[in-house]
């Protein structure tokens, strides 16, 4: 097993290697120039001299030789820059949303599984039954309905019959963990029901396929239990491919709630991206890219070594 993690994180070298080599060049092949954006934004009036002083104060009038190799040897040693719009360092910049965004992440995994995982295997186990039907209802609704979309119905109801809207102003949890959930809840609901659909129909279809198998008919003509058959037997197989879904659908969600975070005023991750982009930060841009990059490699190893948890016919040699 250690020698198995060892040389995958050996194989991570040459893939962050390969993300930071593209995200570098096709951010200047770009059109735009930052600093053109900040001192001549909403028609403002700058000499050229000002705008090549500038940019020679950001580096960018450097050969891209030695701007990729400045970056490369910032990635080595974890000194991702200064962001280019708010002159303020880019590790700054994401640990101050990481949090907020990694909470959610987490929350809408925990609310995904909760639900998906029983809803997956009753709809299996009743298989063209009104059960069945009722479960494929809920489960492509949330295939259906944006996330950012149930958010704003969750605000009304929250507004309309209650007369409560959550907190505004972004609340660490280890300062309130009461407001901070009271807040960070919502968007959680909200996005966790897309996720829990997406991995119940996962869970229905790996389950199904798993009872056909011989073996699961081998236990029941041993007289085996169906309870025993289904959670001992069948269960750990169906899991491997809804165990895959759930750990990219995580790592997803750390770039990709960006409307989701305007509909609920939160600024996390995905609005940073957003934001980096609109102003064409390069240097935000490229950190965030290799930390979504991190966090894809890092989720799929962690997927990986679970397999061999759910099945221990699956060793690392």
């Amino acid at each position: 097993m250690t020698t198995y993690i060892v040389k995958r994180l050996i194989l991570m070298i040459p893939t962050l290697l390969g993300v930071a080599t593209l995200i570098f060049f096709m951010l200047r092949v770009v059109p735009g120039d930052i600093v053109e954006i900040r001192l001549r934004g909403d028609s403002g009036s700058v000499s050229q001299e000002v705008i090549d002083r500038e940019r020679e104060r950001l580096g960018l009038n450097k050969p891209l030789p030695v701007q990729f190799a400045d970056w490369i040897a910032g990635l080595v040693t974890l000194d991702l820059g200064v962001s280019m719009w708010t002159e303020r360092p880019v590790t700054t910049e994401i640990g101050i949303r990481l949090g907020l965004s990694l909470q959610i992440a987490v929350m809408a995994a925990v609310i995904a599984v909760l639900i998906a995982i029983p809803l997956g295997t009753i709809s299996a186990l009743f298989r063209d039954t009104w059960i069945d039907y009722v479960v494929r209802v809920i489960t492509i609704g949330g295939l259906a309905v944006p996330s950012f979309w149930l958010g704003m119905i969750i605000i009304l109801t929250l507004l309309t019959l209650f007369s409560w809207a959550p907190p505004v102003m972004y609340t660490p949890i280890y300062e309130d963990p009461i407001a901070n959930l009271a807040q960070l809840i919502w968007p959680a609901l909200a996005v966790g029901y897309r996720y829990a659909a997406v991995v119940a129909r996962m869970v229905r279809s790996s389950l199904l396929e798993v009872m056909r198998e011989d073996y699961i008919r081998t236990a029941r003509a041993k007289g085996v239990f169906e309870r025993m058959v289904v959670f001992r037997h069948a269960m750990g197989n169906a899991l491997l491919p809804a165990m895959t879904l759930i750990g990219l659908e995580f790592a997803f969600l750390m770039g990709g709630l960006v409307v989701t975070e305007q509909v609920f005023n939160l600024n996390g991750i995905g609005r940073l991206f957003v934001d980096a982009v609109a102003r064409n930060d390069f240097t935000l841009i490229q950190a965030l890219v290799m930390l979504i990059a991190v966090m894809f490699i890092v989720i799929n190893l962690i997927v990986d070594l679970m397999y061999g948890v759910l099945d221990p016919r699956i060793r690392y040699r």
